[in-house]
């Protein structure tokens, strides 16, 4: 049986000799097993494309993933989580010294914060807390003034507990020294990037 579409010409087919018409129908079969090869191709090639396309989107989201960890690192945007604060204040007995804020510092990283601040600068692998003229507490080269308010992000319990030790612990020890520290926990702390110079590295590649 010679099956045709609507658009055969019906006449010319019947004066077709035997042997023509095998010849059409050899040729029409012919076409028709070239085209499903084509079509099987590009599925096979459509197939190929998506799974690039998922496989890039996904490697996408895994970089911006690490770099926007990166950043966070490096101080380069703001940052918000759990954490604590703690606000050293100036007392007549004793004044806010770059060792009392440099050894807080020190504590808070040992307790696991991940970010970092006084007075909303945030601090970063080059910050540094110093005095000017053995007056003026600076942070990032800024001056600072009393009250000190640092803000850690972090596990809230962990940082609290790095600093609570009764009597030999960061607090006590300084309210012993006349220092004035008020301890807060907050379930959301935000903490500014650092706005300092740009974090450009000459040496390492």
């Amino acid at each position: 049986q010679f099956k045709t579409i609507s658009h055969t010409d019906i006449t010319a087919l019947e004066n077709m000799q035997e042997t023509e018409l095998r010849t059409e129908i050899t040729s029409w079969k012919a076409t028709y097993e070239e085209i499903v090869a084509k079509i099987e191709a590009t599925e096979l090639t459509i197939a190929e494309y998506r799974n690039k396309i998922e496989n890039n989107q996904q490697a996408s989201e895994l970089l911006d993933k690490e770099l926007s960890q990166a950043n966070a690192i490096l101080g380069k945007r703001d940052v918000s989580g759990p954490g604590i604060i703690i606000t050293l204040t100036d007392t007549e007995d004793r004044a806010v010294t770059p060792e009392d804020l440099k050894s807080l510092i020190n504590e808070l990283k040992i307790a696991g914060a991940e970010a970092i601040s006084i007075n909303d600068e945030r601090l970063i692998y080059s910050s540094y807390v110093s005095y000017i003229n053995d007056i003026y507490v600076t942070v990032n080269g800024r001056r600072q003034l009393s009250p000190y308010v640092v803000k850690a992000i972090g596990n809230p319990t962990y940082l609290e507990s790095g600093l609570s030790a009764k009597n030999v612990g960061y607090i006590d020890s300084r309210k012993l020294e006349g220092l004035d520290i008020v301890l807060q926990r907050q379930d959301s702390i935000t903490i500014p990037k650092y706005n300092g110079n740009d974090l450009d590295f000459e040496y390492t590649k």
